[in-house]
């Protein structure tokens, strides 16, 4: 027995790769591949799960916010007269007070009307209702001031000549212009 001393025809000896294990080697990087491209798409989902929780409960909040912000809103308009009204109780049961007393000489009807009076003037300022009473001479002011009639006086023109009523501001914002006659032009 002779043993064949000539070289048999090896792919791994030579360095070419035979087309079984160029075969089997695609097949191997196609798994590969798609192993690799399932984990992507598996990631890919659990992220998308998670930003579509994320929206949910931040569209949540954002829903709450705006419902409480609403209600707030609600009371705030409900109840922006209490502070107000509280504090005018007093100038109401001064006047009932003074209605209740039998036999008043003119002199206390006086003297209880100025007393509610400053008590009733101390509850608008306390709410920032402030009087507009222009001083005569006062330039005439449109924001402020409406005019009545328009007079002829020794004084500056569209100046306040005299004051017919007052007028009033709420927190800067004119409530009653004050009622004013005006010295006409020269």
């Amino acid at each position: 027995m002779s043993e064949n001393t000539s070289p048999q025809p090896n792919s791994s000896l030579s360095g070419d790769p035979s087309p079984e294990e160029l075969e089997a080697a695609q097949a191997a990087n196609e798994f590969d591949a798609l192993t690799i491209a399932q984990a992507e798409v598996a990631t890919l989902q659990a992220k998308n799960t998670e930003l579509a929780d994320s929206y949910l409960r931040a569209k949540a909040e954002t829903e709450n916010a705006r419902r409480r912000a609403d209600d707030e809103v609600s009371k705030a308009r409900k109840y922006a007269l209490e502070s107000f009204a509280e504090s005018l109780l007093p100038v109401a049961d001064s006047l009932e007070a003074g209605l209740s007393i039998k036999d008043v000489t003119p002199e206390q009807i006086k003297e209880g009307a100025e007393a509610t009076l400053k008590q009733l003037k101390s509850a608008l300022e306390r709410n920032k209702v402030i009087a507009i009473d222009p001083q005569v001479g006062t330039k005439f002011d449109p924001h402020q001031h409406q005019a009545i009639s328009m007079v002829p006086a020794e004084q500056e023109a569209n100046t306040v000549v005299s004051v017919l009523q007052k007028g009033y501001l709420i927190a800067e914002r004119v409530l009653r212009p004050a009622l004013v006659t005006v010295s006409a032009p020269k």
